[in-house]
């Protein structure tokens, strides 16, 4: 299962309702849609950056599925998402990759 690091910034272009009633409702829309998929364990982790307009989501599955999740909010925030690998794996690569270069070098 693949991790996901999702930056998002609020898109100041975005269609944002004037009207505070109606941007209340679109944020407790917004606000359920996270909530339903921390409740099915699609985000692990959501939190906001003390600017109040940014912040950050940590995920987990396949990339189809974070891609569609990241969709859901795309007409009103900007995205930089990126996948991670558990530490102890990217040092049991770059040991590997050493250690080839190494005996690569010996030839």
């Amino acid at each position: 299962m693949s991790r996901y690091l999702a930056l998002w910034r609020r898109n100041p272009s975005a269609p944002w309702p004037r009207d505070l009633t109606e941007y209340s409702k679109l944020q407790e829309t917004m606000w359920a849609a996270i909530d339903g998929l921390m409740k099915k364990g699609e985000i692990k982790e959501f939190g906001w950056f003390l600017d109040g307009l940014s912040g950050y989501a940590i995920a987990e599955g396949d990339s189809a599925t974070h891609f569609k999740n990241v969709s859901m909010f795309a007409a009103y925030y900007d995205f930089e998402v990126h996948e991670m690998l558990q530490y102890d794996k990217g040092k049991e690569i770059l040991r590997a990759l050493s250690k080839a270069q190494i005996e690569a070098a010996k030839k």
